[in-house]
């Protein structure tokens, strides 16, 4: 399960090195091949490939595939690309992503469960006052959260 916030670097050549606390979760899952897309082009979304497939079969095994489904998959295929890790644990970040997303230099790189996102650290840090958490955020949370409990 990844989690966190991790400042990293992409290259001059877009190459991501994944974070240590992130590489070592991947080790132990012996992953090496990821997909990385996004739906909205504002940052990047790096899935293990057995996670991105699991997310494609629930797509296939829907009884229709509906405009959003659509569109999620027209986006998510306009973007993405399936990369190999490299031995210095870097992924190469697609360039129309990288241009897009101006994932370019400092990145911040989230851990979102069962993929990693990666968003340009000077924007989304300019982006934090606007999105802070509103009361029927917070119920919304609090309502999940219970059925859980």
């Amino acid at each position: 399960m990844f989690r966190g916030n991790h400042p990293a670097k992409v290259d001059e050549k877009g190459r991501l090195k994944l974070p240590a606390a992130f590489k070592q979760l991947v080790d132990a899952a012996n992953v090496t091949q990821f997909y990385i897309t996004s739906v909205d082009g504002k940052s990047a979304e790096i899935w293990p490939l057995s996670e991105w497939e699991k997310r494609e079969q629930q797509l296939a095994e829907s009884s229709t595939l509906d405009d959003a489904v659509q569109k999620y998959l027209n986006l998510t295929s306009y973007y993405g690309q399936q990369v190999e890790m490299d031995n210095q644990a870097r992924v190469l970040l697609p360039q129309i992503l990288r241009s897009t997303a101006r994932l370019d230099a400092e990145v911040a790189v989230f851990g979102k469960m069962t993929y990693l996102e990666v968003h340009n650290r000077e924007v989304f840090e300019q982006g934090l006052p606007g999105n802070a958490m509103t009361a029927e955020d917070r119920k919304a949370m609090a309502a999940i959260l219970s059925r859980r409990s």
